[in-house]
């Protein structure tokens, strides 16, 4: 007698219900695919470029030659003691990185409508390559910091082993923020626009000027910036690598303690809002 056909596995796909319901047991399950959007990520970057990943060291290079120049020969801003070109490049690296992130992520959901209009898997692995992507040009931009530094006779901190922590909060931040832009830029195309902007301004709060050159008058004021979480990242980042050759040996722990708090929120707000309208993705992209 035949024997009776092997029943199918079936799989109930449907929206999501709750605050933020993170399916953690699924994301687990299909992780593999998680590595290979990010290594497609890595590959379209590249792919058809005329420097190819030359573009990650020429771009360091020509934003700290830039800022130099007019923030610090020109505008002679204080740069905590440090030779300019290694101020400037030592927040610039981490900078760039969170603002390529927040633009890449911004722009994801767009940019994958081939796929997710054909089939199903966690939404949230799309953002997520991107920003682990990106990690391949922060990489090489730290590579960067490192040659400058020797070519100073600057010896890096042991407190460069903190970074790591850095770097996960700047992407948390990018996340965060960025998952709102893209949830937003589903539906109105012109966000797009918004965000190269926004991350102009962004940056002049993060970058520029360093914390402990705030005026003294300003008092516990000054403690604001810190709601700025990449002011507190970028302080802390040069701190890291720096601090025995800087003139404010304190690190910016306060800067960190209101930051890190401001990220989680950001964190949460665009995984809300982007887990709650990620069901209408296929419908409007």
């Amino acid at each position: 007698m035949p024997s009776a056909p092997t029943a199918l596995p079936f799989l109930r796909i449907q929206p999501q219900k709750g605050w933020i319901k993170l399916n953690l047991a699924e994301m687990w399950q299909n992780r593999e695919l998680l590595y290979f959007l990010s290594l497609r990520d890595i590959t379209v970057k590249y792919k058809q470029t005329l420097l190819g990943i030359s573009w990650a060291i020429f771009n360091p290079i020509l934003n700290t030659f830039i800022f130099t120049i007019i923030f610090g020969k020109v505008s002679k801003l204080p740069s905590d003691g440090l030779p300019y070109p290694v101020f400037y490049m030592a927040g610039l690296i981490v900078w760039k990185y969170f603002a390529d992130s927040l633009t890449g992520v911004s722009n994801s959901m767009v940019g994958a409508s081939h796929l997710l209009t054909k089939i199903y898997f966690p939404r949230l692995f799309i953002p997520l390559s991107i920003c682990i992507a990106y990690l391949i040009d922060l990489l090489i931009a730290f590579l960067l910091i490192l040659i400058l530094m020797t070519w100073y006779h600057l010896v890096p901190a042991v407190t460069i082993l903190l970074l790591p922590v850095l770097v996960l909060i700047a992407m948390g931040t990018a996340l965060g923020v960025g998952l709102f832009f893209a949830a937003l830029n589903v539906r109105f195309r012109d966000v797009k626009m918004l965000v190269p902007f926004l991350v102009q301004i962004w940056m002049y709060g993060s970058v520029i000027f360093p914390f402990s050159r705030l005026p003294e008058r300003w008092g516990e004021w000054r403690y604001l910036w810190g709601l700025n979480p990449m002011a507190g990242i970028v302080e802390g980042f040069r701190w890291c690598l720096l601090h025995n050759s800087m003139l404010s040996k304190e690190p910016p722990l306060i800067l960190l303690a209101i930051g890190i708090p401001v990220m989680g929120l950001f964190l949460l707000g665009g995984l809300f809002y982007f887990r709650r309208v990620e069901n209408q993705f296929a419908d409007i992209v």
